[in-house]
């Protein structure tokens, strides 16, 4: 399956990246409902626009993407959507409004930064979480998409959402059950058979609005112990990738996460799948990791089946969080789509 996790920045790995840039250009884009979503660009500002798209929900971004494309031929622009990162307010807050943070809002959060910033085309780029919203993106305004490169492709269906925190757990019966466990409060299922994981999701999500902070750095600390688990399997990724994410960052990428996830995303279930025929004409490489755990390959060949002009790139040595051959195949496709330019 997948859904959504975020994908940690050790899919590629420092021998295959640019060196460190700073942004030429920082900002805070005032989106409405009392945000603000911090921008920056890097690079070169004549260069191919591209869009880096993080993951999680509520991964925030880091300076991993800065180095990710050639900074003399692209113009890389760099946001945390809403809740996170440096954008305001954090989701680590308990008073923060998440009503007004929805699928619905980071697509018109996208669409705001491309008028704001003077662009006509830009590339997207984006893994897991990501995926899914460069998805529901293009969807919207394909005639704004140049190309796109999708890395460990999600969807966010319900039953993608089922599979990384219920079904997945057949891998891994004790950390699934310390997960559920952790509230007792929600219908929880028993086994990977019956029941639903909505209740635990929304009963997280609860507790990460919760006034009291043990109840929140707890419920957070649970999350992440399971995200961790799913993950750890992978001999040429990142293991421990969503641990060492720590305070208000950990909270705020757990409470997104939970109230997405507990939502759908607010997507009608396989929309994003019945729509791609939108994107036809659009080039596109997606990426994904054979061995990839929480978001399952299938995902990946049902989007590159429903979306003519996908060349699907499976990389066998790999789960969610990369490889070594990844990080090298995914730059030789970034390289080739800047020098199309």
């Amino acid at each position: 399956m997948n859904c959504s996790h975020e994908r940690p920045d050790g899919a590629m790995s420092a021998e295959t990246r640019w060196p460190v840039i700073e942004p030429y250009a920082t900002g805070m884009l005032d989106v409405g409902d009392d945000n603000l979503v911090y921008w920056e660009t890097c690079g070169n500002p004549a260069g191919k626009p591209v869009l880096n798209v993080h993951g999680g929900p509520g991964a925030g971004t880091s300076i991993g993407p800065r180095r990710a494309f050639d900074p003399g031929k692209y113009r890389v622009v760099i946001f945390d959507q809403r809740g996170c990162g440096r954008s305001t307010p954090s989701a680590a807050d308990p008073l923060t409004e998440m009503s007004v943070n929805t699928t619905e809002h980071l697509i018109e959060d996208m669409e705001r930064l491309r008028v704001h910033l003077g662009i006509e085309r830009w590339m997207l780029h984006g893994g897991s979480w990501g995926s899914t919203l460069i998805l529901a993106y293009a969807e919207r305004y394909p005639e704004r998409v140049s190309e796109a490169i999708l890395i460990g492709a999600t969807t966010t269906r319900r039953s993608e959402i089922e599979w990384l925190y219920h079904g997945v757990g057949r891998f891994f019966p004790r950390p699934w059950q310390a997960f559920v466990a952790a509230v007792p409060e929600a219908a929880a299922p028993t086994g990977f058979a019956d029941g639903t994981i909505q209740p635990v999701l929304a009963a997280y999500a609860t507790r990460m609005a919760d006034p009291d902070r043990d109840v929140r750095t707890t419920a957070a600390a649970d999350w992440v112990a399971w995200e961790d688990a799913v993950i750890s399997l992978e001999p040429n990724g990142t293991p421990g990738a969503y641990s060492a994410r720590v305070g208000h960052d950990r909270e705020a990428f757990v409470r997104i996460c939970a109230t997405y996830f507990a939502n759908g995303a607010w997507l009608d279930e396989g929309a994003l799948l019945r729509d791609a025929w939108k994107l036809k004409g659009i080039p596109a490489r997606l990426f994904h990791g054979r061995f990839d755990l929480g978001g399952p390959v299938h995902v990946a060949y049902e989007l590159h089946d429903a979306w003519h002009g996908s060349e699907l790139i499976v990389i066998d040595d790999s789960g969610h969080t990369g490889s070594p051959s990844m990080a090298a195949r995914l730059r030789t496709e970034v390289d080739a789509f800047a020098d199309e330019h």
